[in-house]
């Protein structure tokens, strides 16, 4: 037992007891207790150049690793800087803790002009988490912390925000042997798990939809899938937990107008760790004509907009092997059938797509195979949603869902520092670099070796299309540029733009080997993608 200790001394100790040694964040007046827990437990402290990317790269990190990724924020526009990240980890699942002071507790909501006041910070920031807490003593920091990692191993895990009272963060505070406490995600009951074996057994065109709740249960998902003889399709988040080279699966094509019409031919629909978002099949709606099985940890999940046969509120991996254990070995799937669905999802592919996928055949050819990539809202990504190929999951990362600009490149930082030893690469279009674009600094003075891939049609190309195709006049969508190798270089970051395939591939072959990171730019263009 330590002497001498105060409430942000507690914190991070808790921190360290539930496994973290990653923080990002920017030191603040308001946050200097934290500072000082930092320091004297001496977790690793990730400095960025705004709260931001700070979020971003707790999000990237959580992403690649499975583990939360944490922040440290000052009162107010700290946290407020960091509320579309905190919103895009809350509507793509991911565990991200948040540590956020909030002035003394004798002035919460009382609106006496403090320094950096909102007058109900919790209120501010409680839509965009899966839980909220303001923290006034340090006798309640245990149960908060207990009850966040529950969030983030037990239910659909969304981020946490626990604002910190001044006043508690430099309150005396005992700190011993803090102790994690471990949660237990729920588990279906043999009735359900018997009626949906019952139900795949007698289907005689199975599909299963694989998302993003599946990332962690690949074997499982692949053996259910092998014995149960369906047809496989994955979600943009769950790509690579069937192996696109594996020729049961339409890979991430869920918005694929042959998909769905399979999966409305289909007898049994199994969906597995999705909510069947817009933004997974870009649909209003999908039809199911057959019967549904859903299996999910979100209990207002299984239930919304698509009412099941059988509901199972469970961990996805433990459900799948209980089920392939209950299923009788039978139909095999039909790769005629596959691949006629393959081929009309693929035909008609528009020139720009074109472009695109020329572009990402270099990068899959760049990118060893346990490579992962961190996208952003551009169009060269939305190709890749459904183009990309993966064969292992955790390797392909998109904001979905909330849909936010700037996220690659803070969040790839976040997955490299997660994952050092996997190659990473970020591709951004121009528009959406410049929201975040000040990280370089933070990938140059880690000595990240980094390509940051930057699609450059001088534009929000996606937003000129919509524009263009409803005849409405375009309207801030071709901003001026700044010439961005020079500022990639002003960063101290290496900066090249290729004149060919090949060289394309080469440059950003050479990035991962490199002393820090590289801006790689193509242009929509370019010659060599005409």
């Amino acid at each position: 037992m330590r002497s001498n200790q105060v409430g942000g001394h507690a914190a991070i100790a808790l921190l360290e007891a539930y496994g973290v040694d990653t923080v990002f964040g920017i030191p603040g007046v308001h946050t200097l207790e934290l500072y000082r827990g930092l320091a004297d437990r001496k977790m690793r402290h990730i400095g960025v150049r705004h709260e931001q990317g700070a979020g971003f790269m707790a999000d990237g990190y959580a992403r690649a690793s499975g583990r939360p990724g944490v922040c440290c924020l000052i009162t107010g526009p700290g946290l407020m800087n960091a509320a579309t990240p905190i919103g895009q980890a809350y509507s793509d699942s991911v565990p991200v803790l948040v540590l956020a002071s909030v002035n003394d507790s004798d002035d919460l909501g009382k609106g006496r002009g403090r320094l950096h006041e909102i007058t109900d910070q919790h209120a501010a920031i409680q839509p965009l988490t899966g839980l909220a807490r303001t923290i006034r003593t340090p006798a309640e920091l245990p149960d908060a912390m207990a009850e966040a990692f529950r969030l983030f191993e037990a239910g659909r895990p969304r981020p946490a925000v626990f604002n910190l009272t001044l006043d508690m963060l430099r309150a005396p505070a005992t700190v011993g042997d803090a102790k994690r406490v471990r949660a237990v995600r729920p588990q279906a009951s043999a009735a359900n798990l018997d009626a949906a074996a019952r139900l795949i057994d007698a289907a005689e065109r199975p599909m299963v939809i694989f998302g993003g709740g599946c990332v962690d249960c690949a074997n499982e998902a692949r053996a259910f899938l092998r014995k149960s003889g369906a047809i496989a399709v994955t979600t943009t988040a769950g790509k690579g937990v069937i192996a696109d080279c594996d020729p049961a699966t339409l890979s991430s094509t869920l918005q694929g107008d042959a998909t769905q019409k399979a999966l409305a031919e289909a007898d049994l629909v199994i969906a597995v760790g999705t909510e069947l978002a817009e933004t997974d099949h870009w649909r209003r709606s999908l039809t199911f004509h057959g019967k549904l099985i859903r299996i999910d940890l979100d209990a207002p999940t299984l239930v919304r907009d698509y009412p099941p046969t059988v509901a199972l509120l469970a961990d996805a991996g433990p459900t799948l092997s209980a089920l392939t254990a209950r299923i009788r070995a039978a139909r095999k799937p039909d790769s005629t059938r596959i691949a006629a669905i393959r081929t009309s999802n693929t035909t008609d592919i528009p020139l720009l797509e074109q472009k695109h996928i020329t572009v990402l055949n270099a990068v899959r050819a760049a990118l060893p195979e346990d490579g992962q990539v961190f996208s952003d809202m551009t169009q060269i990504a939305y190709t890749a949603n459904f183009y990309f190929p993966c064969q292992k999951p955790r390797r392909w990362f998109h904001p979905l869902g909330f849909g936010t600009l700037g996220y690659a490149v803070p969040a790839a930082i976040g997955g490299q520092i997660a994952c050092p030893d996997r190659p990473t690469i970020a591709i951004v279009g121009d528009g959406g670099f410049l929201f975040t674009m000040q990280e370089l600094g933070t990938a140059v003075e880690l000595g990240l070796p980094l390509p940051i891939l930057v699609w450059n049609n001088d534009a929000f190309g996606q937003i000129a299309y919509g524009m263009n195709t409803r005849d409405i006049p375009e309207l801030g969508v071709r901003q001026r540029n700044p010439d961005y190798l020079a500022l990639a270089r002003a960063f101290g970051a290496e900066a090249v733009r290729p004149d060919s395939l090949p060289t394309l591939q080469e440059a950003i072959s050479a990035a991962f080997s490199a002393k820090g990171p590289t801006l790689i730019e193509v242009r929509e263009d370019s010659p060599f993608l005409s």
